[in-house]
């Protein structure tokens, strides 16, 4: 996969680091040929200074002159006065390779490389040639410290610059970085689309075709959410009035246990088929994406609980399960319908999943700003690596009971629909569970 810092990194290091070289190299000349010349010109003056002793045929050098002729600290001072083949003054293995008169021009000597300049000199009729020459030690040692402090302050440079286009890519790749949160931030449920202003222009088209993706795929969740809302709500009528029959018949034939027996199980099935389009419609009614805030009111939790008392008691009766209420009046922004579907789901789970002769508590109460609905039960739990898990539709845990999957996820539905968070802890003493919904304050 093209990463697009990759691809910004290698399009701005590379040309950067060609100049910068370019620039080193030239640094390099331009420090390095005024030495040079220096040089040469010490050499020219040199040449000189023996041309302004030459007297006819012969040159007048006393030892003290040629003592400070070569007087150097650091490079050997060569040279020789000659008349053709005739050696006047100087060294007489000084390498006589003619080149252009008064030029320097790099040669060796003694086995070391030297630095060497001819001149020319006509005296009565006859040319005098004066060779001088001089060792490389102190200009290579100059051109050494020239190339030392040149790497060291390419190196800096380089890496300054390195750093600074790394800081610049990232810091101009931030909007995609922002961009990237938002949308992993996101719930699976949260198709609203996002805002351009938030974005640089030059992403505008991207996030343009995006919101078009969306826009899609929220009409996409719409439909599926009416069609669930509109089955389920057909399905109802007809449910009930099977429901109706089964019950008379079963009333009829009283006598007979085959058919009582039948009619008990078809009512079963039909009351599961009922609890499940009744689930199918309040899923649908609890989509976040379709819950409006001015749908909110204000509703006490302790009186909603109090509506669906009497149906859960007589489920708790049949298993013997000990059902208790602690409520306080507890007010909350909220719908009275969506929330009420919240507590029957909590409570129907809660009597479901416990055991005969078990525990089920449903409190409600205010506490640090919030509106607290609990329901704490003796049943076998949840275990903390499942707690998530179970918020997911049609995840059962457990197959032992009847049921679709749909209760938590509703509950789910309905909390954030609320602004509401959910709490899952083990109950008393570590068993059973505590399950705990906390809405903020109107």
């Amino acid at each position: 996969m093209t990463s697009i810092r990759l691809r910004l990194l290698k399009w701005l290091l590379g040309p950067i680091l060609i100049i910068n070289l370019a620039g080193a190299s030239l640094t390099y000349m331009l420090a390095w040929m005024p030495a040079q010349l220096a040089f040469d010109q010490s050499l020219a003056d040199a040449a000189g200074a023996l041309a302004a002793r030459v007297r006819g045929r012969s040159i007048e050098l006393p030892p003290a002159a040629e003592q400070v002729l070569r007087a150097n600290e650091v490079d050997a001072v060569y040279f020789a006065v000659r008349s053709g083949p005739h050696l006047l003054a100087g060294d007489s293995d000084f390498p006589f390779l003619r080149g252009s008169d008064g030029a320097a021009h790099d040669a060796t000597m003694r086995g070391e490389p030297v630095r060497m300049l001819y001149r020319t000199v006509g005296t009565g009729g006859e040319a005098l040639t004066i060779g001088v020459a001089k060792t490389m030690r102190k200009p290579l040692q100059i051109r050494a410290a020239v190339v030392r402090v040149l790497v060291l302050l390419e190196s800096l440079f380089t890496l300054a610059l390195v750093g600074l286009i790394w800081f610049s890519v990232g810091n101009g790749l931030l909007p995609l970085s922002r961009l990237r949160a938002n949308l992993s931030g996101r719930e699976a449920e949260d198709l609203a689309p996002i805002d351009p202003a938030t974005v640089p222009e030059e992403l505008n088209p991207v996030v343009g075709a995006f919101n078009e993706l969306l826009a899609k795929v929220r009409a996409g969740a719409e439909a599926q959410q009416n069609f669930i809302a509109d089955v389920a709500h057909q399905l109802r009528t007809p449910l009930a009035g099977s429901k109706l029959q089964l019950e008379w018949l079963a009333a009829r034939h009283a006598d007979d246990p085959e058919s009582v027996h039948s009619l008990g199980l078809m009512l079963q099935s039909n009351q599961r088929m009922i609890r499940q389009s009744n689930q199918l419609l309040a899923l649908a009614r609890a989509e976040p994406s379709h819950f409006g805030k001015e749908r909110l009111g204000t509703v006490d939790l302790a009186k909603l609980v109090e509506q669906v008392v009497q149906y859960f008691v007589e489920e708790a009766g049949k298993k013997k399960i000990d059902i208790g209420f602690d409520l306080e009046p507890t007010i909350v922004a909220g719908d009275s319908f969506l929330l009420r579907d919240l507590i029957d789901n909590l409570i129907d789970n809660a009597v479901r999943y416990t055991p005969e002769h078990g525990t089920v508590t449903v409190r409600s109460f205010a506490r640090a700003g919030h509106g607290m609905l609990q329901i704490e039960d003796s049943g076998p739990g949840i275990a903390p690596q499942h707690r998530a898990m179970v918020f997911q539709r049609f995840v059962r845990l457990d197959d032992q009971q009847a049921g679709s999957g749909l209760g938590l996820a509703i509950v789910r539905d309905i909390a954030q629909a609320h602004g509401a968070a959910i709490e899952i802890d083990g109950g008393a003493g570590g068993k059973g569970l505590l399950l705990t919904v906390l809405f903020p304050r109107p």
